[in-house]
């Protein structure tokens, strides 16, 4: 049952997020499209490297991982969160969401898991993740905050929990690919949708073919 303060930390965050999505871009010039989009189309070659990084630590297979790419993108939202960037935050739980629909079919028990942990991370909160995420989660939000806060008493508690050392580079790959992100799109003031129900239809174009595809529309 959702405690009172979880219910008042939810509330703060829609208005958050609400405000958010009335602010206008700030930087002259820029694409008439929302989110990270506007970086991606400011520059052919911005365009191919940013959808390249964001396949190499969300999607592609990497050597001795072993956290999924619902996991991965678990990461690009707590990080997201951590920095108050709506769009990534929003867009990256929808994108879990489509892979998950994707890979496991519409069982409505795993999509009401899913948006449980998906709730808290974005609440800042780690509660229902078990000890191996919870850990590369960690690692994740103190790269992002100030990475040389990370310890080796921090990697080591995330391998004793059952994380790989790929895992653990993944994590730290993410936290600061989306440290960028977050900063590009907040930086312009990228516009950014008032609800998480924008990301739904190019999340199942994601979940399909990756990052590098562009938008059908």
């Amino acid at each position: 049952m959702t405690s009172e303060i979880e219910r008042v930390a939810a509330v703060r965050l829609e208005a958050a997020r609400a405000a958010r999505s009335r602010e206008a871009p700030i930087v002259g010039g820029l694409p008439d499209v929302p989110g990270i989009g506007v970086a991606m189309r400011l520059t052919p070659e911005l365009g191919v490297h940013l959808r390249g990084l964001a396949d190499a630590v969300l999607v592609n297979d990497y050597p001795g991982a072993t956290i999924t790419r619902t996991e991965r993108e678990l990461l690009a939202t707590a990080l997201s969160a951590s920095n108050d960037c709506f769009f990534c935050m929003d867009s990256h739980a929808e994108h879990a969401a489509a892979v998950i629909a994707r890979e496991e079919g519409e069982r409505a028990a795993t999509h009401a898991s899913h948006a449980t942990l998906f709730d808290a991370v974005r609440l800042g909160s780690s509660e229902g993740l078990d000890p191996k995420m919870r850990a590369l989660v960690g690692i994740a939000r103190t790269v992002g905050r100030r990475a040389l806060d990370l310890t080796e008493a921090d990697v080591a508690a995330a391998r004793a929990a059952g994380a790989t050392d790929a895992d653990v580079q993944l994590a730290v790959l993410i936290a600061s690919a989306f440290s960028m992100y977050n900063r590009l799109v907040d930086g312009f003031r990228a516009r950014t949708p008032a609800s998480p129900e924008a990301y739904r239809a190019r999340a199942a174009e994601i979940a399909e073919h990756g990052y590098s595809a562009p938008p059908r529309r």
